[in-house]
């Protein structure tokens, strides 16, 4: 005899596990923007049925990641400049606000294990990109910013802002695997940014987050231009400028 609710709990692990496969497909760029499929492939392709896969699919509409093609299927969506842009400004917008609210709140209502789970995660990230792994970089990222973010204790905030972040990682990936070496390319400033935020220096914090928004910025229009090689860091390793995107653009 079933357990009550045993299906729908198997349903809607199986729903996320599908979901969570075709993020990474997206983010890693083997879903290219544009690319059309329908849920009976994608069910094929992973040997289920066609209910979690069509529930999964809507799950990544609402964020953003896939359109709806009437009697087509399903469209990875296609980021453009404007809306890269606009997502910087969003999740500037909300990083700097976390950042005030943890200065104000002296990051006294912070978990130690928290944060150090947090510095965990920027090591991590940091290694990542300076060796300029990609794929391993996005992944961990990911985590630093989400676990960052969630110190605050409003999942609204994190979940607003995981979302912002996956798809600016969508909308650069492409341009960043045109570039042969991306060692010093990609941000690796995660444990500076940590240090701001456990002494509670919201104006360093926020100093940071601009310069990396300036990179970010100035290496996509580059690559967008055509130009797919970059000045390499200045040889003290200091942050360099705007104009310099190796210094530590990311996503």
């Amino acid at each position: 005899m079933p357990v009550p609710g045993g299906s729908p709990v198997k349903r809607s692990t199986l729903r996320q596990q599908i979901a969570d496969a075709l993020c990474d497909e997206v983010l890693a760029g083997r879903l290219p923007a544009g690319k059309q499929f329908t849920v009976k492939e994608m069910a094929e392709q992973y040997g289920v049925s066609a209910t979690p896969v069509r529930e999964a699919l809507i799950d990544l509409c609402s964020q953003g990641l896939l359109d709806v093609e009437e009697h087509r299927g399903f469209r990875v969506h296609e980021f453009t400049h404007d809306d890269f842009r606009a997502m910087v400004e969003a999740r500037s917008l909300i990083v700097e606000g976390i950042f005030r609210r943890s200065a104000a709140e002296r990051v006294s209502g912070f978990p130690a294990q928290a944060l150090a789970a947090v510095r965990r995660r920027a090591e991590e990230a940091e290694r990542a990109a300076r060796s300029g792994d990609l794929d391993i970089l996005i992944g961990y990222d990911l985590r630093f910013w989400r676990e960052l973010t969630g110190l605050v204790g409003n999942p609204y905030i994190s979940d607003f802002l995981q979302r912002v972040r996956v798809q600016s990682w969508v909308f650069v990936v492409p341009y960043l695997r045109r570039m042969d070496d991306l060692a010093g390319v990609l941000w690796a400033d995660h444990g500076r940014l940590t240090d701001a935020v456990t002494r509670a220096d919201a104006d360093e914090a926020e100093r940071i987050i601009a310069e990396y928004n300036a990179h970010s910025l100035t290496l996509v229009s580059r690559l967008a231009n055509g130009e797919d090689e970059a000045p390499r860091p200045a040889p003290d390793g200091g942050p360099g400028g705007a104009d310099n995107p190796r210094a530590g653009a990311g996503s």
